[in-house]
């Protein structure tokens, strides 16, 4: 009898709350995440540590951080969260032709956006009217908010994906590199030659605010570049034209840029390199709702769809 008293005290609506606050920390992020005033948070902070007889958050130099009680009690709390979410999603249903829904996803570059994403957009306006799309590039914090359920799905080479069988995950399709110069570069020809890639001057690639999965590959294989520029991934084949520089990109990008651009595409003369493997993230508390799996279902359609196109 005690503990079901015990029970009927506590509002589900505290164990969102405290996912939020111990994972944030912070009063104010931890309200922006769930969309409720700052006052309102902290009233909820209030409450929690009543109900725990614990602070859950206390100073430390300029910031918060969670206590040791709050900490332990951060993946229980996760785990109960997706038990409900499970519980509640698997009665619903989702209808793409009358639902209206909005969904963010994080993509890790510009190949993405251009090459896979634009077919999803036309396909959106004449199957989902009301679903929105919001996309974002990822931050350093992008496995974070995977987990945390602030995006819905992340799309992203799944080499650099720290622990990626922790989460539920999909290949979507995979990608070479090709080395892309101008098409009328004075010194290569229809092939280049080993001795060229490592001299001629290189346009290295960053993806977001790191080195691109490329650049680190050649380099653990001990591949000299003469690298003159550096610049993000997408941007890279629109700096080639009337230079002699020549640089690396993915092939299925490369190929969607090349007459709008003007380069011309070579084989890669560095053996071992691995393929790019674009993979499909998402959260536990997303993997049964039926709105999300309409939407991974429309992104592997995509995918299967590339892979076996001309």
């Amino acid at each position: 009898m005690n503990d079901s008293n015990s029970l009927r005290r506590i509002d589900l609506n505290l164990l969102v709350a405290l996912e939020a606050l111990v994972s944030e920390r912070s009063v104010t992020r931890a309200a922006n995440r769930l969309g409720v005033g700052q006052s309102a948070m902290s009233s909820t902070l209030a409450r929690l540590r009543k109900l725990l007889r614990d602070p859950v958050l206390v100073r430390s130099g300029r910031g918060l951080v969670a206590t040791p009680m709050a900490e332990s009690l951060l993946e229980p709390v996760r785990a109960i969260l997706v038990d409900i979410e499970r519980v509640l999603v698997g009665r619903s249903e989702f209808d793409p032709r009358t639902d209206a829904r909005a969904f963010t996803l994080l993509m890790t570059n510009y190949h993405l956006t251009y090459s896979f994403l634009r077919p999803l957009l036309v396909r959106l306006e004449a199957e989902a009217p009301l679903v929105r799309l919001h996309i974002e590039p990822p931050a350093d914090d992008f496995v974070e908010r995977v987990r945390r359920h602030e995006v819905d799905v992340l799309i992203t080479p799944g080499e650099s994906f720290p622990d990626l069988h922790r989460m539920p995950h999909q290949t979507l399709f995979t990608d070479r590199y090709v080395v892309a110069v101008d098409r009328d570069h004075p010194e290569v020809g229809d092939e280049i030659t080993y001795e060229q890639f490592c001299t001629l001057p290189y346009l290295a690639t960053w993806s977001g605010r790191n080195r691109s999965h490329l650049e680190v590959q050649l380099d653990l294989l001990g591949v000299p570049r003469n690298v003159e520029i550096t610049t993000e991934f997408g941007i890279a084949p629109f700096l080639l034209r009337g230079t002699r520089l020549i640089t690396v990109l993915q092939e299925r990008l490369a190929r969607d840029l090349a007459d709008q651009t003007r380069i011309k595409l070579l084989e890669l003369p560095v053996e071992h390199l691995h393929v790019l493997t674009e993979t499909l993230v998402w959260s536990e508390r997303t993997d049964r709702d039926p709105a999300h799996r309409w939407l991974r279902q429309q992104l592997m359609d995509l995918a299967a769809e590339i892979t076996t196109g001309p």
